[in-house]
């Protein structure tokens, strides 16, 4: 098989027929995010606050997996209208009032999505799993598009960046100063997919939550990487694996820009141990107050899932 852009390849691998995203065990079969379990229920709670800052009576979940995100909203607040959004069909496991519309994938969403009203859209780790092109600077300092074999992942050197994704790396990611082997992630196709679902809200406000960078610290060697199993792994693009890489946040239209620690102390709290008093009159209260503690600590953790970066942009019609 000839190589392609990895763009190309990541597309079909993540979204294609046989796609890993397509697979019945779901992305959470796979690795854990801020959306499971117990960490995911608390994040549900700061969405819901977020939702009645905001004045949104609606919230949409884009790259909503099996639905994990809905469920822990519709538990906490069942008065939100809830819609999902993801490449597969609608969970099994969601509850009757929950809305689900089926998305091509990738940069693509559903013509169904428009004219969204009062919402909050989260688009939670949907960013990172927008294909875009991968660069690589050459021995003689110029910038070409990174080919791959989908079936081994070995790589090699195309030819030029196209236009348009050259102009985004002069304005986001300059290349000038980049040694050969240096990696470019391409945010243009990114920075296009946030356009679009900015475009779909008539009122209200649409957040990206991703691991990302800005200008002030773009990773040299890029961020690439598969996960399996839990795991990270070389990333081939054969269907076996996520692929993902992390998002230039800053080149986003946005109105705020934060981490999640940041985000969620201000609509949660800092983490407070309970008073082990508590466990002698209330066991049960100081049980779910020790395990929200270790949720919330969990979630706004610098080194792990509190480094997400929160992009928040509104809408207003008119």
């Amino acid at each position: 098989m000839d190589p392609v852009p990895w763009r190309d390849a990541w597309q079909d691998a993540l979204y294609g027929p046989d796609g890993f995203y397509r697979r019945p065990e779901g992305p959470a079969g796979h690795f854990t995010t801020s959306a499971h379990g117990g960490p995911g229920a608390l994040l549900a709670q700061a969405l819901a606050r977020l939702a009645d800052t905001e004045g949104a009576t609606h919230v949409v979940d884009v790259g909503a997996g099996r639905g994990e995100l809905l469920e822990a909203l519709h538990a906490d607040r069942p008065d939100l209208r809830l819609t999902g959004v993801d490449v597969v069909d609608r969970p099994v496991s969601l509850p009757a009032g929950v809305g689900w519309t089926t998305s091509p994938g990738g940069a693509v969403l559903p013509e169904a999505l428009v004219d969204l009203d009062d919402v909050l859209v989260v688009a939670h780790e949907w960013l990172d799993v927008v294909p875009c092109t991968v660069a690589e600077i050459d021995r003689a300092g110029r910038p070409r598009t990174v080919l791959v074999d989908p079936r081994s992942g070995e790589e090699s050197l195309g030819g030029p960046l196209d236009p348009a994704d050259a102009a985004w790396c002069a304005a986001h990611w300059p290349t000038d100063d980049l040694a050969p082997g240096d990696r470019v992630e391409v945010g243009l196709a990114r920075d296009r997919a946030w356009a679009d679902l900015l475009g779909r809200v008539k009122r209200g406000v649409v957040l990206a939550v991703d691991y990302g960078h800005t200008a002030a610290d773009r990773p040299a060697r890029g961020t690439l990487i598969g996960y399996r199993d839990g795991v990270g792994v070389d990333p081939v693009p054969d269907g076996s694996c996520d692929v993902t890489a992390h998002v230039a946040v800053d080149s986003l239209r946005h109105d705020e820009l934060t981490t999640q620690r940041e985000a969620l102390h201000r609509l949660l709290g800092r983490p407070v141990v309970p008073d082990h008093g508590l466990s002698r009159t209330d066991p049960a209260a100081y049980l779910a107050a020790l395990a929200r503690t270790s949720a919330l600590t969990a979630l706004t953790d610098p080194a792990g899932l509190g480094g997400f970066r929160w992009v928040l942009a509104r809408v207003r019609a008119g």
